[in-house]
């Protein structure tokens, strides 16, 4: 499950490119995302969301929602877009279980901040531009993802960046 504030950039656009590049790699998994805010319940992805992933060969089923501790114990893996969704998880988490499968998406990037993960930046709001390099952080990010799962690297990435 891929979480942002709305779920209608950030993390519908993290739950196309998953379920893209996850397929094309022969990885049978589900994705889902969903929102830590409930501004956007029941919406399409954003315009330019849509726009700049349909250009780039995604395509998008889901509409928003909020995340719940249901969900949180449906996934077996919760990607936060940023630090402060990643907060937001982790109080909605009920129990350790639930708090150990939420990580944030930068960790399998290649782009690195200062605490070691980069947050991917909320384009809602900003032109175009926002949209392609958001596009192109979530792209590094689901591909170290997928390199990950294939060399069953996920749980030592896991366990280091767990909660950060």
């Amino acid at each position: 499950m891929t979480v942002c504030l709305g779920n209608i950039c950030r993390s519908p656009a993290a739950e196309s490119v998953l379920i893209h590049k996850l397929s094309q790699s022969g990885i049978d998994a589900e994705v889902s995302s969903a929102g830590t805010a409930d501004y956007h319940i029941g919406k399409d992805a954003h315009d330019l969301t849509r726009k700049v992933g349909h250009e780039r060969g995604y395509a998008f089923t889901s509409v928003a929602d909020q995340v719940t501790p249901t969900h949180l114990d449906q996934a077996d893996l919760v990607l936060a877009m940023d630090h402060s969704n990643l907060e937001n998880l982790l109080a909605i988490a009920q129990n350790d279980e639930q708090r150990a499968k939420i990580i944030r998406f930068g960790a399998f990037g290649s782009t690195v901040e200062a605490d070691g993960i980069a947050n991917v930046p909320d384009p809602y709001g900003f032109p175009e531009e926002a949209f392609i390099e958001m596009y192109n952080q979530i792209e590094d990010a689901a591909e170290g993802l997928v390199t990950a799962i294939q060399g069953d690297s996920l749980p030592s990435i896991q366990q280091r960046y767990g909660h950060q």
